[in-house]
């Protein structure tokens, strides 16, 4: 090796260890952002051959992702910060519902707040994209290998819709003795609440009045006014198996007024009321329970019981709060009971992830090194789950940059040390004329 080649050597060394220097101090720096990857610099021999057949080894830096290295997390207390535990990766964008899926990255940083928007936006800017749920509670078909049908995950959903009652079903006990009596007592009274198509709620009454027959009762179907839609007269079994089960329905009597109607099966039971409640009138059916069975009304001895009703259907309802499951779905909580589905948020992974570059706020985007980007659920196809109310840290540990700081720091002072005794070597030799 010529006395140049050592000064060229020695100047690959100080600019490696200088790379070195810089991804130790982005790794201080950034020691407490969140799901941040440190960087290290791999020293890397360059040889070169001279013409007299003298090699020349010198070095240079290749800076690498420590992608492999576990970060620790930590509880934060809001319900929208998230933190994969395991691999994988958020999928960004720097505008809501960018249509340009290029400029989509990946994150780990999983500081999600909401915006004036209700736009989930992490402290770096970032949106986070999401599968978004339809009205019917499905995601229907999404390609997973494209960011193409990915939006920004919006939490202010505003109000719920609800869902028009059509089914109501009643189960309680009538006391026998009431019936069957020379002068009956007033009717049992019970009602159900139902809803419209527009989410109001609205009710319907039921009245139980004993008769002078054993046994026999007659119920009348009313709207919240003392409106009658119709009436029905039911006998209830006195003995057998099937002692205290409705046995027979007879004397089936409409009196609504059109458009409003009523009718009712005396073979299962069911009657079928249409309210006038709007342009198409609502049509919703109640269920007494059908002959010889016990899963609705009953009659037997003792006290009246208040009658258990369950009804389909529920009110229009303002969102109270969000929750988020492990798999990434993101459920919305009305104030109206409902739980509905509003979005997916699925976990991007790569073939090389230590392939991948570094770019601004702290998100990463593909090469060719990394490989293409894939969709899937969290929790699937080897990725980690999602937790919320918590961060992951960055994966940068002090005492080993430190140390690493000072093991740098010799090296480059041992190069710089080479170049100023080739220094002199040189003066030594132009000397040599004199």
């Amino acid at each position: 090796m010529s006395i140049s080649n050592a000064m060229q050597t020695g100047v690959s060394g100080l600019l490696a260890n200088a790379a070195a220097i810089g991804n130790i101090s982005d790794n201080i720096a950034n020691s407490n952002t969140a799901g941040y990857r440190r960087t290290f610099a791999q020293m890397v021999t360059s040889t070169s051959e001279g013409a007299q057949g003298s090699a020349s080894n010198s070095v240079y830096a290749v800076s690498t992702l420590d992608m492999s290295e576990g970060a620790e997390i930590f509880g934060t207390g809001s319900a929208t910060d998230m933190a994969v535990r395991g691999d994988g990766f958020f999928v960004v964008s720097k505008v809501p519902n960018d249509p340009n899926v290029a400029n989509y990255a990946l994150t780990r940083a999983g500081s999600f707040r909401p915006d004036a928007n209700g736009d989930l936006r992490n402290a770096a800017g970032f949106y986070l994209a999401g599968f978004p749920y339809g009205s019917d509670g499905t995601l229907g078909a999404v390609d997973a290998n494209s960011f193409a049908d990915l939006r920004t995950v919006n939490v202010d959903t505003g109000l719920s819709p609800g869902a028009p009652t059509s089914a109501v079903s009643l189960a309680g006990n009538l006391p026998s003795q009431e019936a069957g009596v020379t002068t009956p007592g007033d009717p049992f009274a019970s009602s159900a609440e139902f809803f419209s198509p527009l989410g109001e709620a609205g009710r319907l009454q039921f009245l139980w009045q004993p008769t002078s027959t054993e046994n026999t009762w007659d119920l009348t179907f009313e709207d919240s006014a003392g409106n009658a839609y119709g009436s029905v007269t039911v006998e209830f079994n006195d003995s057998g198996a099937n002692a205290g089960s409705p046995s027979l329905y007879s004397g089936v009597t409409s009196t609504a007024t059109a458009p409003a109607a009523f009718s009712f099966d005396v073979a299962t039971g069911i009657a079928t009321l249409t309210i006038d409640n709007g342009v198409a009138p609502q049509v919703l059916t109640v269920v007494t329970g059908a002959p010889n069975t016990f899963g609705g009304m009953t009659q037997f001895s003792g006290d009246y019981t208040s009658i258990d009703v369950i009804a389909d259907g529920s009110a229009s309802g303002n969102l109270q709060r969000t929750e988020i499951d492990e798999n990434g779905n993101i459920f919305g909580l009305f104030d109206n009971g409902k739980r509905e589905a509003l979005f997916s948020i699925p976990l991007s992974h790569v073939s090389n992830a230590v392939g991948m570059e570094v770019a601004n706020g702290n998100t990463f985007r593909t090469t060719r090194a990394s490989g293409a980007a894939l969709l899937s659920t969290a929790g699937t196809d080897g990725l980690g789950t999602i937790s919320t109310g918590v961060l992951e840290s960055s994966n940068v540990e002090i005492a080993q940059e430190l140390t690493d700081l000072i093991r740098v720091q010799r090296a480059y002072s041992s190069n710089a040390k080479i170049i100023t005794t080739v220094d002199e070597m040189l003066d030594e030799t132009t000397r040599l004329k004199r």
